[in-house]
């Protein structure tokens, strides 16, 4: 999404699963309003929160008129019951199949053909986000089958989501990145003060964890590793917000949070 619609909305890691919500991106043309919707990677649910992405995969197909099914080279095909229910569903399908510009022989042909045989689509496309091969293309077979509206946000919109939730998640997508194992899948990252002033955008993040163990990786020692997520975060929040940014991190325990629903209604799930 982050590609087509020319914005760093969606954050971005080398671990699966980084996507936990549903978010709008909305590309205006002069003529057109595309909103994307993108959502959690497909998956079968194992607790509570991964149940809840899902629902977000399921209430996105509810008024989706086009849906992009994304892979890539690396991936096979496990069919889940969203996957039956994008089946049964109606809407037409484009497929993609990303990271293209890492193929090697006939690596991205051979697989094409391979999800040809699983996966009913209108136009199967090679592409690379990346390297933005082939994105056009997607645009043009994305305009072929949008249905004649009135746009539903002001032409001046990029996303449904607030400033608050980007924030968070630049330093979730830090996390990703600096810590191993499941230590990342098991924190969510909540924007507790939020003070924007001429020059500068005051930041309080409050970093939340499973359990008291988890607690002390993420501090690290000294406060070494915090301060490597402070640091970073700082780095995207400024060209983000296009200010100076004054970010403080504080770690908490929320036992269990991933399993218990009223933990994960207090986190936006």
């Amino acid at each position: 999404m982050n590609a087509l619609v020319g914005e760093d909305l969606s954050i971005i890691t080398s671990k699966a699963q980084t996507t936990r919500h549903r978010i709008f991106g909305i590309m205006n043309g002069k003529d057109f309003q595309i909103v994307y919707s993108d959502t959690p990677g497909i998956l079968d649910p194992q607790y509570q929160l991964q149940q809840n992405m899902m629902g977000f995969v399921n209430a996105s197909l509810e008024d989706a008129d086009a849906i992009l099914y994304v892979t890539d080279i690396y991936e096979t095909f496990e069919e889940t019951e969203v996957e039956q229910r994008i089946k049964n569903s109606g809407i037409p399908v484009i497929f993609l199949l990303n990271k293209v510009d890492q193929a090697k022989g006939s690596q991205a042909e051979d697989k094409i053909d391979y999800f040809k045989t699983v996966i009913d689509a209108r136009h199967y496309l090679a592409i690379s986000a990346l390297e933005k091969i082939n994105l056009e293309e997607v645009m043009n077979c994305l305009l072929d089958l949008m249905p004649e509206h009135a746009p539903y946000f002001p032409q001046e919109d990029l996303t449904d989501r607030s400033e608050r939730f980007f924030a968070s998640e630049i330093v979730r997508e830090k996390i990703f990145m600096n810590y191993k194992k499941e230590v990342p899948y098991s924190t969510e990252v909540v924007i507790t003060e939020f003070f924007e002033e001429e020059s500068i955008i005051r930041l309080r993040a409050e970093i939340y964890v499973e359990r008291q163990s988890q607690k002390g990786i993420i501090i690290g020692q000294g406060g070494a590793a915090l301060k490597k997520v402070g640091i970073a975060a700082r780095v995207d929040l400024e060209k983000f917000f296009n200010k100076q940014i004054h970010l403080e991190t504080f770690v908490k325990v929320e036992k269990d949070w991933r399993k218990k629903d009223q933990s994960l209604k207090k986190f936006g799930y």
